[in-house]
């Protein structure tokens, strides 16, 4: 198992076991020599020592303690491996997490049961249109069929939930937020 960056910085943020693991880095093969390189009581240098072997730091035993510069290479290959992170679809962690549940490659995989999280989604599909134009029910179709097959029933939800209105085949834009 790879340690990401994350958890090798975290081992070496404080600082007895910076200190520690330098020591090893320059020589120091046990915990006497670590103690004396770095002034650390043995207690300190027992701890340190014993979270850096378990966070795969250190390896081997009391008389022969080895830096294992490898982990810091396998992290960074393994954390270039993997993709980006996408970026949000909206600022609130919640409503982000709810919007990638049900929305994943631009498209909506399926209508979320719970009204809430209904709402979250719809007022995401809302933003497709600019508030105070109107559309032909033909326009509304072409971009609602581009989020979800069933573009008659999301039609019926945003219009239901008062995120868009209709008169006479002509919808605009009637809730949701806004950006400014």
């Amino acid at each position: 198992m790879t340690t990401s960056p994350a958890a090798l910085c975290g081992l070496l943020a404080e600082e007895d076991r910076l200190r520690v693991y330098a020591a090893v880095v320059l020589g120091a093969p046990g915990l006497a020599a670590i103690g004396a390189a770095t002034g650390l009581p043995a207690r300190a240098v027992a701890a340190a020592v014993g979270r850096l072997q378990q966070g795969g730091l250190l390896t081997g035993g009391d008389g022969a303690l080895r830096a294992d510069v490898e982990v810091f290479k396998e992290s960074v290959r393994a954390h270039a491996a993997t993709p980006a992170a996408a970026a949000a679809m909206d600022p609130d962690r919640q409503r982000d997490q709810i919007l990638r549940t049900f929305v994943v490659d631009g498209r909506l995989t399926q209508m979320p049961a719970a009204h809430g999280k209904r709402l979250v989604v719809l007022e995401h599909i809302a933003s497709s249109f600019e508030p105070g134009v109107r559309y032909p029910e033909r326009e509304v179709n072409a971009v609602l069929r581009a989020w979800f097959d069933d573009h008659a029933a999301l039609r019926r939800y945003l219009v239901d939930n008062q995120l868009l209105s209709r008169a006479d085949g002509v919808y605009w834009r009637t809730g949701g937020p806004v950006a400014v």
